[in-house]
């Protein structure tokens, strides 16, 4: 090996007990250890979270969504969306309708988001059938009249006996509004037309009446988010349009595409087949906000947790600067006997190289122990969070950049003990001995 290794691996060591490490040592070693530790833990808890978050955003809402930048709703959606499916890396479209509305039930009522859907094609774009937890998806067309009392059978004022047409609710929602499987519930729409074909829409004395319609509830689900669980009702795509007087029109099209990072390639590719007035914008775009305050949440605390790292290098700056003042006689016999500046430089560099890479690999497998030990055994209370175990993902690009950071951080320390020793003049060090 060459010998500024050899020279190097020797001033780590203990001064009286050569075979043993020094105090030092030990302790510039312990830092870079524990400071490499706790930066893979909570980057791979923050990556957890948002991957987690991300999951779960993308469970309930589609990849890229379809508008028309000049009207609220598309008339020829049929169009539009075997139009999407010829762009490529599209895996599935379905059309869909958003409004705002309020839920009334016996006890309670909320304005929620109404979303009309195709329960047939809904359960290719979005996870909306897994996040059910009671009912089936198929019941808002498909409901189980057969298993229904008569007083369940249509008794909205003004139209002929009928079964009630389904809705999906919220685990929360259903909590709020005191409604479980099988209970009526009314949509209240404050923007209703007159002369709905169905639902109430009249203008009396007191002004304008909103348009009200009883639904029963065949399914809640629970997507893991509290907005989503709290205000997201789900009705059939044809119930929708004849309670909206929309006749054949729809708000847009959600689409599903095979990789969700390059949905915004795909959204663009969408808009140049489509052409103006259609506008496509991806999951990245739709949650901006989001997304890019937890990318430098992510960000800030890697920049905090390094300063642990940094500490660790004080030390190592302090242990290597101790090293040049003890061995200042053995530096002047190594000048002397030829060495250069450079030679007695890449001996302290090395001390610092070895301390980083030493720290490295031993917080890299601590690291992942924390990782794994929060995954299994630290629990979250069910009451307040929607998860019961915290959500670790361990990045192998966070380990490689946390592990080249703490090596880089040990070689800058030894860069002015490095050249303090070299510049050392052998005869100023040898005059006394």
């Amino acid at each position: 090996m060459p010998y500024e290794f050899f020279v190097g691996l020797r001033y780590l060591k203990a001064k009286r007990r050569q075979k043993s490490i020094s105090l030092n040592t030990l302790i510039s070693i312990g830092g870079v250890m524990v400071g490499v530790a706790a930066l893979i833990a909570t980057l791979a808890v923050m990556t957890g979270f948002k991957e987690d978050l991300r999951d779960k955003i993308l469970g309930t809402n589609s990849h890229i969504v379809i508008t028309d930048r000049t009207r609220d709703e598309i008339p020829e959606y049929p169009r539009l969306v075997d139009e999407a499916k010829k762009v490529p890396h599209v895996v599935a479209a379905t059309p869909f309708i958003f409004r705002q509305v309020l839920l009334s039930s016996d006890t309670n009522v909320f304005g929620v988001v109404l979303r009309g859907i195709n329960p047939e094609t809904e359960a290719e774009v979005t996870e909306i059938g897994k996040n059910i937890i009671e009912g089936r998806l198929d019941y808002l067309t498909n409901p189980p009249d057969s298993s229904l009392p008569e007083e369940e059978i249509g008794e909205t004022e003004g139209e002929p006996e009928k079964i009630l047409p389904g809705i999906i609710i919220g685990r929360e929602l259903a909590g709020r509004l005191g409604a479980f499987l099988g209970d009526r519930i009314n949509i209240v729409s404050p923007v209703g037309q007159e002369g709905a074909s169905i639902g109430k829409s009249l203008t009396g004395p007191m002004g304008f009446t909103p348009k009200i319609r009883k639904f029963r509830v065949v399914g809640i689900f629970d997507s893991g988010m509290y907005e989503y669980d709290s205000s997201l009702a789900y009705i059939s795509i044809k119930e929708a349009q004849n309670f909206f007087n929309l006749s054949d029109a729809v708000t847009g099209i959600e689409v599903k595409v095979d990789d969700i990072f390059i949905a915004d390639r795909v959204a663009d590719q969408i808009e140049t087949h489509l052409g103006f007035p259609y506008q496509a914008r991806d999951w990245m775009k739709l949650n901006r906000n989001l997304f890019s305050a937890l990318q430098l949440e992510k960000m800030m605390m890697f920049i905090i947790l390094v300063l642990i790292i940094l500490v660790a290098s004080f030390n190592i700056v302090s242990t290597l600067t101790m090293t040049v003042v003890e061995k200042s006689r053995e530096i002047a016999i190594l000048k002397a006997m030829g060495a250069t500046r450079e030679s007695i430089m890449r001996i302290f560099m090395m001390e610092g190289v070895i301390i980083g890479l030493v720290g490295v690999i031993l917080g890299t497998p601590l690291g992942l122990v924390v990782c794994w030990m929060l995954q299994k055994f630290y629990t979250l209370p069910a009451d307040i969070y929607y998860i019961s175990h915290l959500p670790v993902k361990i990045n192998a690009l966070d380990v490689f950049v946390v592990s080249l950071a703490a090596v880089l951080i040990g070689f800058f320390a030894t860069l002015y003990p490095s050249w303090q020793a070299a510049k050392l003049d052998p005869a100023e060090a040898l005059r006394y001995e």
